[in-house]
């Protein structure tokens, strides 16, 4: 039960999300009761959009006599407008900022190499420090204070990096966004603040052309705009991680703001591709090497869950946990890691293993699975209650296993398994097996190409699975 009692002349908008609208009634003198029975819960699905996304809100907007004096926005262009407001004159330069921006592009012969050196400096170089007092929840610190103390919070981040573009003569506008994809839609009403990051749209200049910048949104009025989140320090320059992508922003430019959807990068953007070759012994021992590289998201993950690690053999826990998951006794022989480091580069992993009586006999027959590292598996569609909420994918990626078994002399091939392939609108995966004079060669792929899955579509999910 809801209750407003309003000052005379006063008026009141209500607005509905998630939840069919009730009627108000009035039960006194410019006094109002909404009454809600029956409301189900909300159970927790894994994978399901965010609670803003799915909760049954309504948003109560007051206006006082003549409408003078209103507070919320109306429409995305006030929220723009109002947060265009707020960072008036934060992002001018000093100096000291002036002089770093060259020192730092100086040897830099193109505008994209500035750009990049620029992103470098801000993502790595000014730590992420969060103190929201008062308006400084919303309102950015002015860049040269951020630049001076070498901290700030996101839109301190955002606010420097915009500085120092301007210092080039490139553009860019803060673009506002809730860093769980579905909290925000083009349904969502804008009277309330529904954002909880801020990052950058830059504009592109004509001759800044590279296949590295794949985070780019076509605007029909800016042109080219390339999405950068300068506080997401493992995310190169003109990539973005898989939760921003697809999802809603508020990009604010000039007097005011519109909401964009963000681009939704190619699956194979981010993903893990393993290569590698083995012997198979007489008596069924498997030995290879594996050289095992991550891109997007799938290297960024790991980077950040080395980043307090400093020993070598804790480095490696990776490869142990995936070999324990897919052999029954293996031993690694040795093991590397390459472009930890380097993060606009693929992380790599370099390793050898053998795995004893990995071929088991059957009279006379030798029994061996091709596919030797990984699994592909999901049990989140098997409840007994039917799902309530769409699946939302972390982002779009592209796995891929090439994997070689050269076999003992005098070995031939009774049964191969049959290909697999499956092809869904939202996904795919494709195995075969095939021989090649003694070598078995065995390949998939796995493919996540639309990062939501309705629930119209769960039934299609679950074959999948």
């Amino acid at each position: 039960r809801y209750v407003l009692q309003l000052p005379a002349g006063w008026e009141f908008k209500s607005t509905w999300m998630n939840h069919p609208e009730v009627a108000p009634t009035s039960i006194g003198s410019n006094q109002w009761q909404w009454v809600v029975n029956d409301v189900a819960e909300i159970r927790e699905e894994i994978e399901m959009p965010p609670w803003h996304g799915v909760a049954g809100q309504m948003l109560v907007a007051l206006f006082p006599p003549g409408g003078s004096g209103k507070k919320g926005f109306q429409n995305w262009s006030e929220m723009g407008a109002w947060e265009a407001g707020l960072v008036q004159g934060r992002r001018d330069s000093s100096p000291d900022l002036k002089h770093k921006v060259a020192e730092l592009t100086g040897n830099s012969a193109t505008t994209l190499a500035k750009m990049q050196a620029l992103a470098q400096f801000v993502q790595h170089d000014i730590r992420y420090v969060s103190i929201q007092l008062g308006i400084g929840g919303w309102q950015p610190h002015p860049a040269n204070d951020i630049y001076a103390h070498k901290y700030g919070d996101c839109k301190d981040k955002a606010t420097l990096m915009s500085a120092m573009l301007k210092e080039i003569g490139v553009d860019s506008y803060y673009l506002s966004i809730n860093t769980r994809r579905g909290a925000v839609s083009p349904s969502t009403p804008p009277q309330m603040y529904w954002f909880n990051h801020e990052i950058l749209g830059i504009k592109l200049p004509d001759d800044v052309k590279d296949p590295s910048l794949v985070a780019v949104h076509e605007d029909p009025k800016l042109g080219r705009v390339l999405i950068f989140d300068p506080t997401d320090e493992l995310t190169p320059f003109g990539n973005l991680r898989g939760e921003l992508q697809s999802n809603y922003g508020l990009l604010v430019a000039g007097d005011g703001g519109e909401l964009i959807r963000l681009p939704e990068l190619s699956p194979s953007a981010s993903g893990v591709h393993r290569t590698g070759k083995f012997q198979l012994s007489q008596g069924g021992t498997l030995t290879g090497d594996v050289v095992e590289v991550m891109y997007g998201d799938s290297a960024m993950l790991q980077r950040m869950m080395l980043r307090s690690v400093t020993k070598d053999t804790d480095r490696i826990k990776h490869v142990e946990s995936l070999l324990s998951r897919s052999l029954g006794t293996y031993q690694v022989n040795k093991a590397s890691i390459g472009d930890l480091n380097l993060h606009d580069r693929p992380l790599q992993y370099i390793y050898s293993l053998t795995a004893d009586t990995y071929a088991k006999s059957a009279g006379d027959l030798v029994l061996l699975r091709p596919r030797i590292l990984g699994n592909k598996s999901s049990d989140i569609l098997e409840k007994k209650e039917p799902r309530k909420y769409p699946v939302e994918f972390e982002g779009p990626e592209k796995d891929a296993d090439n994997f070689e078994i050269t076999l003992p002399a005098g070995y031939v091939v009774d049964e191969l398994p049959p290909p697999v392939n499956s092809e869904f609108s939202f996904a795919s995966y494709h195995s075969k097996t095939e021989m090649d004079g003694n070598v078995l060669r065995y390949t998939r792929t796995f493919e996540i190409k639309e990062v939501s899955v309705p629930v119209e579509k769960l039934n299609d999910l679950k074959k999948f699975y």
